[in-house]
């Protein structure tokens, strides 16, 4: 391969004709142009709010130490009957605080750390990898008009939902 390189002085072309667009980078024949995390988010934003997807991300631990305290208290004050008033009282409320938090998928991708969205974007990019697509409003379209890439999106998302963040997930409207 032959590679050849022009400068041009700055001074040498009228601003009207230096275009930020010539500084873009381009993908060499045969190679594909990486694709931008925040793209991806976009686009699983959008395929999730479609699908209507909401999810309760589970807070066991929470739960479980609150069970635990409890079962102590109950312990300190009544003995070991108190342990398992303690427990069991504990093990309700517990169960209680942490159920029923749905929130829309949307908001929980938008409030991932980086690495948590790197993951689904390792993921996700399997799936559109091979789409052709200049900007995030044009693959969204793609994806949109598109219902196996939209159900093979969405698979991700629950995929990644229910094993990595043990969230239970619901579809509404």
């Amino acid at each position: 391969m032959v590679s050849t390189t022009i400068k041009i002085a700055p001074e040498s072309l009228p601003p009207s004709e230096i275009s930020v667009e010539a500084f873009k980078p381009v993908a060499k024949q045969g190679e594909l142009m990486p694709i931008p995390v925040d793209d991806v988010m976009q686009l699983l934003c959008h395929v999730s709010e479609a699908r209507g997807m909401k999810a309760a991300v589970k807070h066991s631990g929470r739960g479980a130490l609150l069970a635990g305290a409890t079962a102590f208290l109950g312990g300190l004050m009544g003995g070991p009957p108190g342990i398992a008033v303690g427990g069991a009282f504990g093990g309700l409320l517990g169960a209680w605080m942490t159920s029923g938090q749905f929130k829309p998928v949307p908001q929980i991708l938008l409030e991932l750390p980086p690495t948590e969205q790197q993951k689904l974007y390792d993921e996700a990019v399997d799936v559109i990898r091979h789409l052709d697509w200049t900007d995030v409003v044009q693959l969204t379209a793609l994806v949109m008009g598109n219902a196996g890439l939209q159900q093979k999106l969405t698979a991700v998302l629950v995929n990644y939902l229910s094993k990595e963040l043990r969230a239970q997930i619901e579809y509404g409207e």
